[in-house]
């Protein structure tokens, strides 16, 4: 059982940076590749980065490349979400999810747990 708590979430102007954190309980983090979500009021949950287990390979949605970096530190049992360059189309609740010994990360059900998402607003 892993259980995720995300943070660093908050309201920003337009250009502005966060960096969102999600701290995993639980053993054999090293094990998980983590992924994070977003979820824009009214819409549907959609991917943004994956950190993959073995390799340390990064996955971004389109709009994120370039302004987001997704990174993990194992020794904390942690991954971030470093956002830069933030746009007010940005503004959504982030989830952070695990998929043990996962080898996709584009779709929610590629994963196994969830946190409960902390809210970024963009303001312009």
């Amino acid at each position: 059982q892993v259980q995720l708590v995300e943070s660093g979430g908050g309201l920003v102007q337009a250009g502005g940076s966060l960096r969102l954190s999600c701290a995993a309980s639980g053993r054999a983090f090293t094990f998980y590749t983590m992924g994070w979500f977003r979820q824009p009021p009214g819409k549907e949950r959609e991917f943004v980065a994956a950190i993959s287990w073995n390799d340390g390979n990064t996955y971004y949605k389109d709009s994120a490349k370039g302004r987001f970096t997704i990174s993990r530190d194992n020794a904390k049992n942690t991954v971030y979400l470093q956002m830069n360059s933030l746009k007010p189309e940005d503004t959504a609740s982030y989830y952070c999810a695990a998929a043990k010994y996962g080898t996709r990360w584009i779709r929610t059900y590629d994963y196994d747990y969830w946190g409960q998402g902390t809210q970024v607003t963009v303001s312009s």
